[in-house]
This record gives C-alpha cells, sequence and structure tokens, in this order.
C-alpha cells in the first residue's frame, strides 16, 4: 500500500480520482483549500491547507507521500482567466520542491487545449500552439517541470472533453441541466458539428488513478475514449436520456475561432496502461 496525495481532491474530477486511488488499495491525502473538505471519500484523510501559498509547507499532509497527483487549478472552465498565468510559478514551485524532497511519481492533470487548434487525433508528440491563457499556462507548466526534475517518474495526464456527475461541473452538461430546471425549453447552441473526445469523469478518475501506478510510463499522456463524437450527437444524447424536454437553438452562437472541426486523443497508451489491471499475474 502507497500513499498518494491528491491535490484539488474537492475539485469535479477530484472526488472521483480520490475515490478510484483508495479502490486501489492506497491511503490518499485528499488536500482541499480551506473549507472545501466536505464530501469526500470517507476513507481518504482530508487535509485543508492553501497549497500555492509561499510559505506552504507539505509536512502538513503528514509522512512523505510516495505520490502526488496534482489536480489543483483555478477557473479551469473559463479559459482567459487571468489567474491561469498569475498562478503558473506557484504551481511550478510547489511541484519540483516535491520532487525535491523525494516524491517518486508525480501525475499532474493537463488538457487538450495545451495543442491549440488541430485536426485529427492527438499524440503525445503533436505540437503544441495554444490559444488561450489556460492552455499557454498548462502548456508551460508541461515543458518546465520535465526540465527541473528530470529524476522524477513524471506523468502529464492530458485530459479532454468530461462529462458525467454533471451537478459538480460547470459544463454545457451542466447548464443543460439548469435550463431543465428553471422551465426552459429552448437552448442556444453552436452548430455542434464539431468532433471532441468525451469521457466520463468517473473512467476519466480510474484511468489518472491507474497511470499514477504505472511509474514506468512517464511523459505525456492522453486520458480520453480516443473516440471522436460530434458535440450536437453527445448534447442531444444527453438530452435524451436525461429526459429534460429541451430543444436546442442551433448557431444561436458561432462556434469558437480556436476549436477545429475534430480532435480527440491517441488513447493508445493509456488502453494499455488499463490493461495491465485485467492481465494475469505472472
Amino acid at each position: 500500500m502507497s500513499t498518494v496525495v491528491v491535490t484539488g481532491a474537492a475539485g469535479y474530477l477530484g472526488h472521483h480520482v480520490v475515490r478510484a486511488v483508495l479502490d486501489r488499495g492506497h491511503e490518499v491525502v485528499a488536500a482541499v483549500r480551506p473549507g472545501r473538505g466536505e464530501g469526500l471519500d470517507p476513507r481518504a484523510v482530508v487535509v485543508e491547507a492553501d497549497i500555492l501559498a509561499p510559505d506552504f509547507d507539505p509536512a502538513v499532509w503528514g509522512a512523505q507521500p510516495d505520490a502526488v497527483v496534482h489536480l489543483a487549478w483555478k477557473d479551469g472552465f473559463r479559459h482567459n482567466s487571468p489567474a491561469h498565468m498569475s498562478q503558473l510559478s506557484a504551481h511550478f514551485d510547489l511541484l519540483t520542491r516535491l520532487a525535491e524532497r523525494g516524491v517518486a511519481r508525480i501525475v499532474a492533470l493537463g488538457t487538450m487545449h495545451e495543442v491549440g487548434y488541430w485536426e485529427g487525433a492527438i499524440e503525445a508528440g503533436t505540437p503544441t500552439a495554444p490559444l488561450s491563457q489556460y492552455g499557454i499556462a498548462k502548456d508551460a507548466l508541461r515543458r518546465a517541470l520535465p526540465l527541473a526534475v528530470p529524476e522524477t517518474s513524471l506523468a502529464w495526464a492530458r485530459a479532454y472533453y468530461i462529462y458525467g456527475d454533471d451537478r459538480r461541473s460547470e459544463s454545457i452538461f451542466r447548464k443543460l441541466l439548469d435550463a431543465a430546471d428553471a422551465g426552459r425549453t429552448e437552448f442556444p447552441f453552436t452548430t455542434g458539428k464539431n468532433l471532441y473526445d468525451f469521457i466520463r469523469v468517473e473512467e476519466l478518475g480510474r484511468q489518472i488513478a491507474a497511470l499514477t501506478d504505472a511509474v514506468d510510463v512517464t511523459g505525456t499522456v492522453n486520458c480520453s475514449s480516443g473516440e471522436p463524437m460530434s458535440l450536437a450527437q453527445k448534447v442531444e444524447e444527453f438530452i435524451a436520456e436525461n429526459d429534460l424536454g429541451v430543444s436546442l437553438q442551433y448557431g444561436a452562437f458561432p462556434d469558437r475561432a480556436y476549436d477545429s472541426p475534430g480532435v480527440w486523443g491517441d488513447a493508445t497508451v493509456i488502453r494499455s496502461v488499463m490493461a495491465r489491471d485485467a492481465a494475469p499475474a505472472q
């Protein structure tokens, strides 16, 4: 049994990563901001602290963890929030300090928005040219960490479009639920033609937990389904499955200029990682 610290544990994805790591038999320290400790899996040890503060001491987590999963990030749904660049150095300082203290395995959460405009499958080595503050900050951290801590087993879990447990999210799926709750029958929408890689948040949590254990797998790893689907198809499917009674107003909003007609993750590596759990012990 190992001890794994999960930062951002109270966030939308954090709940599911905490549960998935616990289910793999590890002890989990759930690192959350002050006042955010409610509702987490009771098997986890919850520690409230501002981990990006200059005087933060990782000793508050207890004994040295074997691994850290870094999910903490402010304003992930606001792509041009000033917080992305203003807090970048604090994320870098935290993770490099943890590596220097001897944390053997670090898994940090990335995003497809590091890549910028791309058509087709995104691979680990796909060139990046991000077009938002969010993507720029994440990509800078992704590039800087391995240069700073080359001896650390470091994986960058690049996430795509996440759905499920939608009341906790700030995605279009949450907005659809809110619209239905308010009695609205129409919902302004884009053309919906763009293809994306959708993954349930529970499955993404399991992928990140498995990747944390796969210490030999380093660098950028697409945590995704690997299967493109149009936004319209996914949203219409969501409306039908939840019996929302909402009709989409196609074309009410323009498609974002930095979204390509189709982009998804090459899931070859994460599929091989997940297959290890199914493989018989040697």
